[in-house]
């Protein structure tokens, strides 16, 4: 874990990959686009990132967390430079997206109790009780707020499910095939693998309305899979860790244009 900071503390690529859960690919792409490189090398040519390295990757994973695609992350960085105000912005945003996030915490904490309450006095609550409760985990997992999610039930709706289960199909081999190129590192400009991240975006934006809305449900569920991965990626029949590399491989087929 990365420890104290302190004038002589450096950290290779591989504590700075642990510590935030990146993989050492995405540390490498960041590298190559100019969004955060590694103020210094070994003799041997191994990176060693600093106190003031660790700082600007901490403000790139909070602006993602936040929304903002890599270019615009790179703007921001480049007008605010590392000031202190810059930074006291980002955390202040940060704060209150967690302050809200508590409070739903402690609402969904109160329904509980008040069912179990319930259940000491023998008494079993009602259906409109646990539906209640239900809709309340379902905000707490997702992160999605109650427009957002009914905005995603519409489209599925809208698309019925004889479509929405074809998408499935389609989608999971749309993984197996970018996952080999995964595998065998495959240039992102590929032709062929341009094709393939082209048809997996149209397939991810039939499930999004279209204009603001569609960008905000989209904006979400990225957050949701870089807060949890390794829990979404327990339910998904691959690899956790080989689904973050692939995620990370189409941001850079993307990235690549």
């Amino acid at each position: 874990m990365i420890g104290k900071d302190n004038a002589e503390r450096r950290w290779s690529i591989g504590e700075v990959a642990r510590a935030s859960r990146m993989t050492v690919r995405t540390l490498h792409h960041y590298d190559e686009i100019g969004l955060l490189r590694a103020s210094e090398r070994t003799a041997s040519g191994h990176r060693r990132y600093t106190g003031d390295d660790v700082r600007r990757l901490y403000r790139v994973r909070a602006l993602r967390t936040l929304g903002l695609s890599l270019e615009e992350i790179a703007g921001a960085l480049a007008d605010s430079g590392g000031d202190l105000a810059a930074m006291r912005e980002l955390l202040t945003a940060q704060l209150h997206g967690l302050e809200a996030h508590a409070a739903q915490v402690q609402r969904l904490t109160q329904q509980l109790r008040g069912l179990l309450g319930q259940l000491d006095d023998a008494a079993m609550p009602d259906p409109d009780q646990f539906m209640t409760t239900l809709e309340m985990i379902s905000v707490f997992e997702t992160s999605f707020s109650t427009e957002e999610r009914e905005e995603l039930a519409r489209r599925r709706a809208d698309l019925g499910p004889a479509a929405v289960e074809s998408a499935k199909i389609e989608w999971a081999g749309l993984v197996e095939r970018l996952l080999r190129h995964v595998q065998e590192g495959t240039p992102v400009d590929n032709p062929e693998v341009r094709d393939l991240v082209g048809r997996w975006d149209e397939l991810a934006n039939r499930f999004h309305a279209d204009g603001a809305a569609g960008e905000r449900t989209k904006a979400t569920a990225q957050r949701v899979w870089e807060a949890n991965s390794e829990e979404i990626g327990r339910s998904l029949p691959w690899p956790a860790e080989r689904m973050r590399e692939l995620v990370d491989y189409l941001a850079r087929v993307r990235q690549a244009g």
